[in-house]
């Protein structure tokens, strides 16, 4: 009877034992829960300056490089816009890869997440998804320019200039280069795709204390080819930099003690990046009907980050960035925008800024080598160190 009573035991024990291993093993594989609240710690009024700070150094960021191209007389030197140019491409390209990939790896892999997001690294396949995604979308906008240009007759290109739809005056400034006293026409080098249709250099254009000279041109048919697709690389960077902005706001505006350090590096981080979106929108040739459209590119930029802090105040007791739709919306979004940039970035700012250039292409080694060392520094020295912060 006691060795039954002592078998008993034992089997009691042993069982307790795999019970207490089944639920520690439960406990270490069970996910952690998000967060379902935010850390917002108050400060309102501080909360309430950034967005005005944020504001002002967007807005300028991105307008002033517009309007000091068009107003010599403020008395920008050419190596500042030179120097703005490939700075801000290194920015843009740099916003891509740590400021927008990255957190999108991060938010779509946290750990608390469950369901077929965990099933695949989404962030980098929508990333790759939107970069092919954008190139048809700007391979159709040149192709059906292309198309629409040869369908028109010399009459109506005649009709087209009457009826003042932009396409019969284009602006031809022609300004010296800091470097190697080539002249250089903006915009001809990037986000135009002009790739040598028009060398402006051959014209017999004065450069005299005029700032900027305006040429009434016929419109051939690459020049609309040229502007459809300078229109859908403009384009194409807003929307990227407009979503990252966004989510930079609602981020900021319900961001817990680590609030006066975000506050700090998005102040420096808005105001480059705006001034690469404003490199890159004061070196296109904009016709004259549609001279105000660079404007309303940087006020878009330039409220998108404010007003996003403001709807995140205004819903802070709700808005929860750490549960799992603030992840996946937040992870999917900066996805896309990272495609948005890398696809810009590398295509436009650099691919048709270096190789494709013809004022690059003649420039002297000193002059391309100093450009690729401002990208650089705007992409490493810059944007790669604030991502340590943010």
């Amino acid at each position: 009877m006691e060795g039954v009573q002592a078998a008993a035991n034992v089997v009691a024990r042993g069982a307790l034992q795999s019970a207490a291993a089944a639920s520690s093993a439960a406990t270490l594989t069970a996910k952690p829960a998000c967060n379902p609240d935010n850390d917002y710690d108050g400060r309102t009024g501080l909360r309430i300056s950034a967005i005005f700070v944020i504001l002002v150094g967007s807005l300028f960021g991105a307008a002033f490089p517009v309007y000091a191209g068009r107003h010599r007389g403020v008395g920008v030197p050419e190596w500042a816009f030179f120097i703005a140019k490939y700075f801000g491409s290194g920015v843009i390209i740099a916003t891509a890869f740590i400021h927008l990939l990255a957190p999108a790896c991060d938010a779509l892999t946290d750990p608390c997440l469950t369901g077929p997001i965990t099933d695949y690294d989404w962030a980098e396949g929508i990333a790759l998804m939107t970069i092919f995604v954008l190139f048809f979308i700007e391979l159709m906008a040149m192709r059906f320019a292309t198309f629409s240009s040869f369908g028109h007759t010399h009459d109506d290109d005649e009709e087209e200039e009457e009826s003042n739809h932009g396409n019969a005056a284009l602006q031809t400034r022609t300004v010296r280069s800091p470097s190697n006293g080539q002249k250089h026409t903006p915009g001809e080098d990037h986000l135009s795709h002009t790739r040598e249709h028009i060398d402006h250099d051959d014209q017999d254009i004065p450069t005299s204390q005029e700032p900027a000279i305006e040429t009434k041109l016929a419109s051939p048919p690459h020049e609309i080819e040229d502007y459809a697709a300078q229109m859908t690389a403009i384009c194409i960077l807003e929307f990227g930099v407009i979503f990252h902005s966004i989510f930079v706001g609602l981020t900021l505006a319900v961001a817990g003690p680590e609030f006066d350090t975000l506050y700090i590096v998005l102040v420096f981080h808005q105001t480059f990046e705006g001034l690469g979106l404003g490199s890159r929108l004061a070196a296109t040739p904009w016709p004259k009907a549609r001279r105000w459209t660079p404007y309303l590119f940087a006020l878009g930029y330039g409220l998108s980050t404010p007003v996003s802090m403001a709807v995140g105040l205004g819903v802070r007791e709700t808005y929860s960035p750490g549960s799992q739709t603030g992840l996946v919306v937040e992870g999917v979004f900066d996805s896309i925008s990272a495609g948005i940039l890398i696809y810009t970035g590398l295509v436009e700012l650099m691919a048709h800024e270096f190789m494709f250039s013809s004022v690059m292409r003649r420039a002297k080694l000193r002059v391309v080598m100093a450009a690729f060392g401002m990208m650089c520094l705007g992409a490493a020295g810059l944007m790669a160190l604030l991502g340590k912060w943010a």
